[in-house]
């Protein structure tokens, strides 16, 4: 299918929330459809059980591991590492090891529901980095996140894509953790050839590629593109298609990014007290309306301003409203500079769709940008709120994503005529 004329910018428009379009469409979905979340490989492929004794396996294990299981209106739900809007985890990871002891070389799928790789394709002097990085080589780990679309799209219809997308770039930041956790470097890639390795992979038009991470040795060698096309296996039990959102990925894959110089973030967390974190880690349902300190509002800055480990990137900005800190004015900030003073937590109660999260918590982070590439802003976004949900639960506070809120009237609040990307709550 070729890409159509749909341009980021274009979509966000096509989707925006507003009060009337929340009234007229509120979006009641039937739990009893909900398609499956987790894609599972014919039982004739080969599988290695995760050993989390082994150092490889745990690298990959931690990067999207099931940490808790509930029951929720009679659903069963397994909690992962990675947050997910609705807890509908479109996304799927893929990892392709090379030069790695005892491992064979090849593109394995992560098995999340069974904590197993299964290898989907064997590596000769074909690969992935043709793709991705063309005349290099990888001696390690190549990561691929990927959307399993529909997951999202049964929920948040059109919209969806924005949901994948922020979603990836979480998925992303737990990749990261599970790095820095095992003192290993990565590397963040958004511009590659995605649409040609959908083919290859055999994604046909039910999953795409979002991302890329890689972490290992980078070799000056050719590598040839997959001599194969992978066999298709469907990511849900069912699937219904949205024309819209699969023009709009086409488009948006194509779009280039901004560069930078790469750059690696220092980060100081004591290791046991921040594997604890990943591992406990959750969006939090309600706020007791309680005060946090500066301390910890500025430590949440301090994390953001870090660099993001990646050569092809949007700038994001962030604004915040103070509702609830010790020592600082309640108002509307950009970084520590304040905008305009005021209590405002009704006005970003009403913003985020009337969520009280948005009410009733400490702080209020949003994201904006004014960015070429689409896909890579809405990945960086996912990304910078992934580190303000491990660096909050880290000192003891709470967070929460939201991707819902009326689009023009938060851009109108915020002054800005940057497109808001995401909301991150956080407090106690």
């Amino acid at each position: 299918m070729p890409p159509s004329n749909i341009s980021g910018k274009a979509y966000h428009e096509a989707t925006k929330h507003s009060y009337l379009s929340v009234q007229l469409d509120p979006n009641y979905v039937d739990a009893a459809t909900q398609p499956s979340a987790f894609k599972v490989y014919p039982q004739f492929y080969r599988r290695v059980k995760l050993n989390l004794n082994n150092k490889i396996h745990s690298f990959i294990w931690l990067t999207s591991a099931v940490t808790f299981s509930k029951v929720y209106k009679n659903v069963p739900y397994k909690l992962r590492v990675n947050p997910s809007a609705g807890a509908l985890y479109p996304t799927e990871v893929y990892v392709q090891i090379r030069g790695m002891a005892e491992i064979v070389d090849g593109i394995y799928h992560l098995e999340v529901e069974n904590n197993c790789l299964t290898l989907i394709y064997e590596l000769i002097d074909d690969g992935l980095e043709s793709y991705i990085i063309p005349g290099r080589s990888i001696k390690g780990f190549i990561f691929l996140i990927s959307s399993v679309y529909y997951r999202s799209s049964w929920k948040y219809k059109d919209r969806s894509l924005r949901y994948c997308l922020l979603d990836s770039g979480h998925h992303l930041g737990a990749v990261a953790a599970s790095a820095y956790l095992n003192q290993l470097d990565i590397q963040l890639i958004f511009d590659f050839d995605k649409l040609a390795l959908n083919t290859d992979l055999g994604f046909e038009n039910k999953e795409f590629i979002s991302a890329c991470a890689v972490s290992g040795e980078i070799q000056e060698k050719q590598v040839r593109r997959l001599r194969l096309k992978l066999p298709f296996v469907c990511g849900t039990d069912y699937f219904v298609a949205n024309q819209f959102i699969e023009d709009s990925y086409q488009t948006t894959a194509c779009q280039t990014s901004r560069k930078q110089q790469l750059q690696q973030p220092q980060f100081n967390f004591e290791p046991d007290k921040f594997y604890q974190t990943v591992w406990d880690r959750r969006s939090v349902r309600r706020f007791r309306k309680e005060s946090i300190l500066q301390e910890q509002y500025l430590y949440i800055l301090q994390l953001l301003k870090q660099p993001i480990p990646t050569e092809t990137f949007e700038p994001v900005e962030i604004y915040s409203v103070v509702h609830r800190v010790e020592g600082m004015t309640s108002g509307l900030y950009q970084g520590v500079n304040l905008v305009k003073a005021g209590n405002f937590s009704d006005k970003t109660g009403y913003l985020c769709v009337n969520q009280a999260l948005a009410r009733d918590c400490a702080a209020i982070l949003f994201f904006v940008s004014e960015y070429t590439s689409y896909q890579t802003a809405m990945q960086i976004a996912g990304f910078l709120g992934h580190r303000i949900y491990l660096g909050s639960n880290y000192i003891g506070i709470q967070c929460s994503g939201i991707g819902a809120f009326y689009d023009d009237e938060t851009q109108e609040f915020l002054e800005t005529n940057k497109d808001v990307l995401y909301a991150m709550v956080i407090g106690i």
